[in-house]
């Protein structure tokens, strides 16, 4: 029984999870962190049951969003969280490998492109023997080459590419930009507390940037000085943390 049920995301807004296609805090950063403005044309890669680009469409229901996940039973979540959220005409699920997108979704078209990618190194740490898991947790997919890849292939010229990492790879993600051509010009690293070392950080990059300069924003601390969750963080969780 993979025990699926729908779960709100504040302001009428519900998504289709299971135990194996569920969200994070992290999604939800990173979701805050990428959230275009205006009236884009935006694509989420690994998008899994699809909660950033359904918390895009909650503060933005301008937004045009492909979500690409490879795997079906998760294209079969987020499909069934565009009817009954009635988003069919602004929100399209792809089924497909990030690797393999051409004829599939227009290249150079995207004004900005997100990913949560799997946080560990293909052959690396304890391998789940669940499938769904492990894609979305190792890098057995897919690298974080291949993702930044298929970002830029996507991106307009100057357009944004948004991603989320543990600190320690830091390096690798934005080498990996540099090799497909997207410079790091906005970086947060994200604490649970004050006096603790980050947990995660939020890259942006831009399509054929200039390299020279990169925004460092002040660090995002996910809990108070006692121990509840920060004033920023609330704003963030916005009415899904208070429903």
């Amino acid at each position: 029984m993979n025990d699926i049920h729908r779960e709100p995301l504040g302001s009428g807004m519900e998504i289709y999870v299971s135990k194996t296609h569920r969200f994070s805090t992290d999604t939800i950063l990173l979701a805050d962190f990428s959230l275009p403005t205006g009236k884009k044309y935006c694509a989420d890669l690994g998008a899994g049951c699809g909660t950033i680009p359904l918390l895009w469409l909650k503060k933005n229901p301008s937004l045009t969003v492909a979500a690409v996940e490879l795997q079906e039973d998760a294209c079969a979540l987020l499909r069934d969280s565009i009817a009954y959220n009635r988003l069919s005409d602004r929100l399209t699920v792809v089924n497909a490998d990030l690797k393999a997108l051409k004829g599939i979704l227009p290249f150079g078209a995207f004004d900005t492109v997100s990913c949560n990618p799997p946080y560990k190194l293909g052959g690396t740490g304890i391998l789940n023997p669940d499938e769904a898991k492990l894609t979305a947790r190792h890098e057995t997919a897919c690298t974080l080459d291949d993702i930044c890849e298929s970002a830029a292939k996507l991106l307009r010229f100057g357009g944004r590419f948004c991603v989320c990492q543990r600190p320690e790879r830091l390096a690798d993600v934005m080498e990996s930009m540099r090799r497909a051509d997207i410079e790091p010009k906005r970086l947060r690293l994200v604490q649970q507390r004050p006096g603790k070392a980050p947990k995660l950080f939020l890259l942006e990059g831009r399509r054929s940037g200039r390299r020279g300069y990169m925004d460092v924003l002040p660090t995002l601390f996910i809990e108070d000085g006692q121990g509840g969750w920060s004033a920023e963080m609330l704003a963030i969780y916005d009415d899904y943390k208070t429903r």
